[in-house]
């Protein structure tokens, strides 16, 4: 039976069939013919977004597409069937194992759509966005696919897209034919870094000093080699620019440096810090041009993106390092979100809903504040930092055995000072070091 009243949800009204609440799948007793054919031509002129998450993060993006009155429906790992998911706008939570192959979640997906058409599939995290590519293709749904995903996942894409575009790259060459590597290797200078071609972050990256180092390394990979490159060192300091693009074009971006490159922070242990950069710094402005031109020269049509790029500090020119699509991760969004007021989770799910539409997306007008963030792994799980009190923070992290501050203000001096103070101090009172892990653990 179709329920006699909806669900009222951020003034939306989510209709749901009798026996199912909001966010949960129960089996419902089968309408009668008259009920079906007004249920299926309901259900048809809904419009729909499916969420793929393999971690836990999205929620801003799920309630903003309910709030436009989309119908978000979540897949998720089983492990994280009791996250804190929005259910309250959720159609369904559906969960699966977490070793799933493509073909398998491909099987899942078309499954469901058998009673649910999806107009839109969208991987809220960066492991998922290669099926989510396969699924768009499979079932004709628009959006970037498999070979247009390859230039914001696969690092060998991104940095031949980059170079053909005309920008400084790192030298580098692709796991694949030997004779290639012997001749980089004869032409570049050690040390050099030998990268997964699709993790995130410097998660999985090795440090090279001489061929003979090289070769073993490959042995021990086997067939797994030519899913890496291999890529000059070029010390520097690593800014991030996140930005919003739209028909094409970047409307909105932040540009923010890294206190210790993460590769450094991930391998080596310690305090992770990023600032905003003065807007008025030559730094600043180069960095937003470059990045203006990059999402347009790789195919990006419209989402977000999080792209990296080191200042050398041989000659001064900006490199670029590499570029997702999606929201930056270490909580980067939220650093974006209180120097600037706009929150990229929310912006993304607008640009989703505008394009499924067709109507124009108009960007959010930002804030010029200045925002730093400080993070560490910590020995206590649940770190108390009660003890730092500048009237500038204005978030504490709430993550087991991290700890974390933001803090804000007009003033890019004051936001850089408060870092250097607190890293210090976090070092000291909290920061616990592990080995880098194999696998993401957010």
């Amino acid at each position: 039976m179709v329920a006699a009243a909806g669900t009222t949800v951020c003034g939306r009204t989510i209709h749901k069939r009798a026996g199912q609440s909001v966010g949960e799948a129960t089996i419902a007793q089968p309408p009668g013919n008259f009920e079906l054919r007004r249920w299926l031509n309901m259900s048809e002129s809904s419009q729909r977004i499916l969420c793929i998450a393999s971690y836990e993060k999205g929620q801003a993006f799920m309630r903003q597409a309910a709030e436009l009155g989309v119908k978000p429906t979540l897949l998720t790992v089983e492990s994280l069937r009791d996250a804190d998911w929005p259910r309250e706008i959720l159609e369904e939570v559906m969960t699966m194992p977490g070793n799933l192959t493509h073909e398998q979640i491909r099987n899942t997906v078309t499954w469901k759509s058998r009673e649910r058409k999806f107009d839109r599939i969208v991987a809220l995290d960066e492991f998922d966005m290669e099926v989510v590519a396969e699924l768009r293709e499979h079932m004709r749904i628009p959006g970037m696919g498999t070979t247009a995903i390859a230039y914001y996942r696969d690092k060998l894409a991104m940095r031949t897209g980059a170079r053909d575009a005309g920008f400084l790259v790192p030298e580098f060459v692709g796991v694949i034919h030997y004779n290639d590597l012997r001749a980089y290797m004869d032409r570049v200078p050690a040390p050099w870094l030998l990268k997964p071609r699709s993790e995130a972050s410097a998660l999985g990256i090795k440090k090279i000093n001489h061929p003979e180092e090289l070769w073993r390394t490959l042995d021990e990979l086997g067939d797994r080699q030519s899913f890496f490159l291999l890529e000059q060192f070029v010390p520097g300091d690593i800014f991030h620019v996140d930005s919003i693009v739209n028909d094409g074009k970047v409307v909105f971006s932040a540009v923010h440096q890294y206190g210790r490159p993460p590769m450094q922070v991930m391998h080596e242990g310690g305090v992770f810090t990023t600032r905003t950069v003065d807007r008025n710094s030559k730094d600043s402005k180069e960095l937003i041009k470059l990045n203006n031109k990059l999402a347009p020269a790789l195919g990006m049509k419209h989402g977000v993106t999080h792209g990296e790029y080191i200042k050398a500090h041989a000659d001064g020119g900006f490199y670029f390092l590499e570029i997702a699509a999606r929201v930056g991760g270490a909580f980067i969004s939220d650093l974006v979100e209180y120097s600037t007021g706009v929150n990229l989770w929310k912006e993304w799910a607008r640009i989703e809903v505008a394009d499924l539409r067709g109507e124009a997306y108009v960007p959010p007008v930002a804030r010029e504040d200045y925002a730093g963030s400080v993070l560490c792994l910590a020995r206590e799980e649940s770190p108390d930092t009660s003890s730092f009190r500048a009237p500038e923070i204005v978030y504490r992290m709430n993550k087991h055995h991290h700890a974390g501050l933001i803090v804000c203000s007009q003033s890019p001096a004051r936001v850089a000072a408060l870092l250097e103070e607190y890293s210090a101090a976090f070092a000291h009172q909290f920061l616990a070091s592990m080995p880098p892990p194999e696998k993401p653990t957010a």
